[in-house]
């Protein structure tokens, strides 16, 4: 009769105790909704990836993230071997790199300090104690004298936590989770350094273009103006022309001056991105070559799985979802196994006696199975702030993604109105070419006032430049556009049209 009523009871309570395990499991993650479009609105027709027999328009297709895979040298498709080389050195001595990657190591370090929790804990020590003890202690009432004694001991200590409901498990995912942000934040930052680098360096380029532009522009002038001098004094031009050209003249030396500055500015800046002070940067001076490369966008559902700091924030939500695991163990007994086994004895001698053995198997202090019964609602406010930290997360992720898609929709348009202003840019400093070359000639010939040849030369001398800054900002947005991607290019991806292969 007892032993049937005891079966019941203990079938109900391995039932209680696997309902109580269960409940403290963290929830599993949702990955939140997303409109994921089945194209890129600003792509140009077939330029991008077409879908996989296994792809489903507008849904997440999972995949390994780019973030668990090595950075790809994606500038070695631009061309530039100074470029490339400036490359490596951003990635062996720029601080901001070096910050990241010591993060990701203490990420690490915390993941592999979690997952310690999996297994007891076992510490060992050596050492005398010395004890009095009052009269009254011993039993011989007050005023009576104490005893002291000295106590040498050996022994070694057992700890372990029973993971009865998942708070040791959820910690450690979480810890997984924070390492595995790290690793993508990581990877987000080296993209940033590499994209800042190829960006600063092409604006550098555009400057020397414009220097050089510039440079040639004040030789022409000062010739103009020493030829309208001697002309003056012979008679032949009037004060007013010498006049005009001077203002050309100390004009065009005021535009070269504000193009140095902001030469050395750009040259500092990238100096700085390579991990070196200024005054040990050089680099031999060049004009900016055009960048014709054409990267196909791919699919909106592989930019999801290319882009770091998506990924990054994908982690994050799962680091918080683990928390919310943790919050909720915390309302369970927690059980906690203790031991120490060793010798001790009042004399070093006789310490390795078998007779001075002595174990403890339990807490010294406290209690082994801990269950928490009030705390004034602390439990509470936690497994709420986990929740909400979740939420935030969710809603970080959302972001990130829709900012994703905006960036690389911004990097298409740019990139493919640069490309019809740069054509018609081309053709305006064509033209004006021709009309400056008119305009001297009929000056020359005493047909055309030299108003006509300033305004011509001035025409011609915005539209260079133009030329030049347009092909800057072209380079700059094949650049950004590779960020906005998410990196990962490589020769290996383009064919010879610039499409995937």
């Amino acid at each position: 009769m007892s032993h049937s009523i005891q079966t019941p009871a203990r079938c109900a309570l391995a039932i209680a105790i696997a309902l109580l395990a269960a409940c403290s499991v963290p929830p599993d993650e949702q990955r939140p909704d997303l409109n994921v479009p089945t194209h890129f609105a600003e792509a140009e027709p077939g330029v991008f990836t077409p879908l996989k027999p296994a792809e489903t328009p507008g849904q997440w297709r999972p995949a390994e993230p780019a973030d668990l895979q090595a950075p790809s040298p994606w500038w070695e498709v631009l061309g530039d071997p100074v470029l490339m080389r400036l490359e490596q050195e951003a990635l062996k001595a720029n601080p901001d790199v070096s910050i990241a990657m010591a993060r990701l190591q203490q990420a690490r370090a915390l993941s592999a300090r979690s997952e310690a929790a999996r297994v007891p804990s076992v510490d060992a020590g050596l050492g005398p104690t010395r004890q009095r003890t009052s009269g009254a202690a011993d039993g011989n009432g007050d005023g009576a004298p104490g005893t002291s004694q000295t106590l040498w001991r050996a022994q070694a200590t057992v700890a372990y936590e029973v993971d009865l409901f998942g708070r040791v498990a959820a910690s450690v995912d979480a810890a997984q989770a924070d390492a595995a942000q790290q690793q993508a934040l990581a990877h987000q930052m080296l993209l940033l350094v590499q994209a800042d680098v190829a960006r600063t360096y092409f604006s550098l380029r555009q400057l020397e273009g414009e220097r050089q532009l510039l440079g040639e522009t004040v030789t022409l002038r000062e010739d103009a103006q020493r030829l309208l001098q001697r002309r003056l004094d012979d008679g032949d031009a009037a004060s007013f022309i010498v006049d005009q050209a001077s203002t050309e003249l100390f004009s065009a030396r005021a535009e070269q001056q504000a193009v140095e500055l902001q030469y050395a500015l750009t040259a500092h800046a990238l100096a700085t991105l390579l991990g070196q002070a200024p005054a040990a940067f050089s680099l031999a001076p060049a004009p900016l070559q055009a960048v014709t490369v054409r990267l196909p966008p791919g699919l909106p559902s592989s930019l999801l799985e290319r882009r770091p700091d998506v990924a990054a924030a994908e982690r994050a939500m799962a680091a918080e979802n683990a928390r919310i695991g943790v919050a909720k163990a915390a309302f369970f007994p927690a059980l906690t196994l203790t031991g120490s086994l060793g010798y001790e004895s009042q004399e070093l001698g006789n310490l390795a006696h078998w007779s001075q053995r002595t174990f403890l198997l339990g807490p010294l202090v406290g209690t082994a199975l801990n269950l928490p019964i009030f705390d004034g609602g602390r439990r509470d406010a936690d497994l709420t702030r986990a929740r909400a930290l979740y939420q935030q997360r969710v809603g970080e992720y959302r972001k990130a993604v829709l900012q994703a898609f905006r960036e690389v929709e911004d990097g298409l348009v740019s990139l493919r109105t640069l490309d019809l202003r740069i054509t018609h840019q081309r053709g305006a400093e064509q033209a004006s070419t021709r009309v400056a070359g008119a305009a001297q000639s009929r000056f020359d010939e005493g047909d055309v006032d030299y108003l006509n040849v300033v305004d011509a030369q001035r025409t011609l001398l915005r539209n260079r430049q133009a030329l030049i800054q347009a092909e800057g900002e072209r380079a700059r947005a094949t650049v950004e556009l590779v960020r906005a991607l998410g990196g990962g290019w490589s020769d290996a991806n383009l064919d010879q049209s610039g499409n995937r292969s």
